[in-house]
């Protein structure tokens, strides 16, 4: 079976990655396109070019639906597909908050329809490696993980400075650093906040956001996102008997570049792949219920509660 994929938008994401990704995967297919421009929607070759994200949703031949609006678009589009009985990909972060997430969960239950939060770094082949390194307790017990994602930009005009669409640093960038934790821990984390430092922009969202936490009851964390900060992606977990860190090649957007791993004194490195094709066929292989390697959906939750608590912090 090939999944016939429907995109709802057609943004820098979906057009330079997903799009291609899908083309080159031979369990999925691009079969329909719906966006604010026709034309675009058509620079991404699907079979169909659908006037409206409902006629998309609507559409009987449309088995998965990709999701790459604003985080504020991201409820009513991902219910309207579920509804419909179609399974779901939505771009990160997955909702506006927890509560929204939960909302989601509840109806993929009730319809019996997959869904899942597009953090395509899960599926990098470092990232993998390094989560099954820490569960082998080669790193001995972990104490620490220190991590951050800054970049600097022209942000004007774009969603990402403004509140009401779900802007901010924290839910662009430190939602990965969630994920992370989650990642590397089992997807079983407790927490609790420290501090919060933030840098608050003209537009009311978080240009920059520094939080340190306590997870799982003995390992310090330490996440760092901004907008405004020099480009930065570093990844560093301290255990009582190694140190594990990215070397070269972005911590979180690795994306067809080969990459390295120092993990104590070892060095490991890895050929470049393509996270996003990788992503699309395992959502895929679960859709056609084969083997996949797809994250609890309650992992999305948990990430969500994560950024809530940090946000609503008050040192």
């Amino acid at each position: 079976m090939t999944v016939r994929w429907g995109f709802i938008g057609a943004g820098y994401v979906a057009s330079r990655a997903m799009a291609p990704a899908v083309h080159a995967t031979p369990n999925a297919s691009l079969y329909a396109v719906a966006s604010r421009d026709q034309d675009r929607s058509a620079t991404l070759e699907p079979q169909v070019v659908h006037r409206s994200y409902q006629d998309l949703i609507d559409d009987p031949l449309v088995d998965a639906v990709y999701i790459s609006l604003t985080n504020a678009q991201h409820k009513e589009w991902v219910l309207a597909a579920l509804n419909a009985g179609k399974h779901v990909l939505c771009e990160k972060p997955l909702a506006m908050n927890a509560s929204e997430v939960g909302t989601m969960l509840d109806a993929a239950t009730r319809n019996e329809c997959l869904l899942v939060e597009a953090v395509w770094t899960r599926w990098q082949s470092r990232m993998q490696r390094m989560a099954q390194i820490v569960k082998s307790g080669e790193l001995g017990e972990v104490t620490g993980i220190s991590s951050a994602f800054t970049f600097q930009g022209d942000l004007t005009d774009n969603y990402r400075l403004d509140s009401s669409l779900g802007g901010g640093a924290l839910l662009d960038v430190g939602v990965y650093q969630a994920h992370l934790w989650l990642m590397l821990l089992n997807e079983d984390v407790s927490f609790s906040i420290e501090s919060v430092e933030r840098t608050m922009g003209a537009t009311g969202v978080d240009l920059t956001t520094h939080a340190q936490l306590q997870l799982n009851s003995g390992i310090a964390a330490q996440l760092l996102s901004s907008f405004d900060l020099p480009a930065q992606q570093r990844i560093e977990v301290t255990g009582t008997t190694a140190t594990m860190r990215t070397g070269e090649g972005e911590a979180f957007t690795l994306w067809k570049q080969p990459s390295m791993l120092l993990i104590g004194e070892t060095v490991e490195h890895f050929e470049a792949d393509d996270a996003f094709a990788l992503m699309v066929h395992g959502v895929s292989a679960a859709i056609e219920a084969e083997e996949s390697t797809i994250f609890p959906a309650a992992s999305s939750l948990r990430a969500a509660e994560i950024t809530d608590a940090i946000a609503r912090f008050n040192n």
